[in-house]
């Protein structure tokens, strides 16, 4: 049986991208982001574009600062990417895909492929 995309209950997309199969069921926010290939958002999850104090979104990996020059910026997700409930990525934030994030987690800069993301001290390399 195919799967095909599913949008939920309560849910909103602002100039999001989805690629086939993706699954944003319900109570999500997505804005100005990428979800990659059957990637999927627990129930309550939210992807912020906009920073609170309303700066420009830089991305920050391995230590390097990228500035976007963008005032909007959500998330990129690879594919079979597994967002838990309730998860808030803040804007800028990158991951990997097959990558699993913990419900209730705050995701912030890039998360590596094939990672499981407790929390910014805790990412284990899935086996």
């Amino acid at each position: 049986m195919e799967k095909k995309q599913l949008f939920g209950n309560s849910t909103e997309l602002k100039n999001a991208i989805l690629f086939n199969q993706v699954h944003v069921p319900h109570f999500n926010y997505v804005g100005d982001s990428i979800l990659g290939y059957q990637a999927h958002l627990g129930a309550g999850a939210i992807i912020s574009n906009v920073r609170a104090d309303k700066k420009k979104i830089a991305i920050t990996c391995y230590d390097k600062k990228i500035d976007t020059e963008l005032e909007k910026f959500g998330a990129i997700l690879g594919d079979f990417v597994e967002i838990g409930c309730g998860a808030v990525l803040n804007p800028g934030s990158i991951i990997g895909k097959h990558t699993n994030i913990y419900p209730l987690s705050f995701v912030r800069g890039v998360i590596p492929e094939k990672s499981i993301y407790k929390n910014q001290n805790e990412i284990v390399k899935k086996i």
